[in-house]
């Protein structure tokens, strides 16, 4: 590193952790000790052994930390895994995502794919790709385009609740669309199309087309398209 307090990796090798201010990894590099940077590039193979703390995150090659990670500003187009919880403030999801614990931040944005086998918890959580959650996922405002693939969630919990069908423009002889599976469903505002869920429950809930529900459950307005299941609907 001579002297300064950056990390370039160009070929492969064992490097110890502490602070730097920017990481860049073209070849294949390990970082065996807790890290702390202000940038973190990876454009090949990298492996944290430990926890990193990062002001920003770009992964373009692949990307493993088998600990927690805590990062202000994320961009995945390749692939990241955490072992354990990640606090993503801001991230953007083009590639694919797994979280081996909880996922929590401010902003989500998903255009790839995500896996997470806790919960997830944002202020906005906007999806056009798929996601697949274990626990809770949870936030002010859910908007869920069905582009592509199964998304499901055990649990969904918000503000404002948006599920809409998109037609796949990159696949026109493919599978139109999406789908998501919860077994329920929680909201203030809830609009869903192409959603199998047990229960909905909301203030002002419209069940849209493409649906199987088991029941909902609503305090103000219930909407039903008629090419939708709701086996049981109350006002409570």
């Amino acid at each position: 590193m001579k002297g300064s307090e950056n990390l370039i990796v160009n070929g492969s090798g064992s490097y110890p952790g502490g602070h730097y201010d920017k990481i860049s990894i073209r070849g294949e590099g390990t970082i065996v000790n807790d890290v702390e940077c202000d940038s973190f590039h990876v454009y090949g193979t990298s492996e944290a052994a430990e926890n990193v703390t990062a002001g920003s995150v770009k992964v373009y090659g692949e990307a493993e930390v088998n600990g927690d990670m805590e990062v202000q500003e994320t961009l995945v187009m390749g692939t990241m895994m955490v072992g354990g919880k990640a606090y993503l403030k801001k991230m953007k999801i083009l590639g694919l995502l797994e979280v081996g614990d909880k996922l929590t931040g401010d902003e989500a944005i998903i255009k790839g794919s995500i896996a997470v086998n806790g919960d997830v918890e944002y202020e906005t959580f906007d999806s056009s790709g798929s996601f697949e959650i274990k626990g809770l996922l949870t936030a002010d405002i859910i908007k869920i385009a069905l582009r592509f693939g199964e998304s499901a969630a055990e649990e969904i919990g918000g503000g404002k609740i948006t599920v809409k069908k998109r037609k796949n423009s990159l696949l026109p002889f493919g599978k139109e669309v999406g789908s998501l599976t919860a077994k329920i469903i929680e909201g203030d505002e809830i609009f869903l199309e192409n959603t199998k869920a047990d229960i909905v429950r909301g203030i002002m809930v419209t069940i849209g087309s493409g649906c199987q529900i088991g029941s909902v459950e609503y305090s103000q307005e219930f909407i039903q398209n008629s090419h939708s299941t709701v086996k049981l609907s109350k006002k409570i």
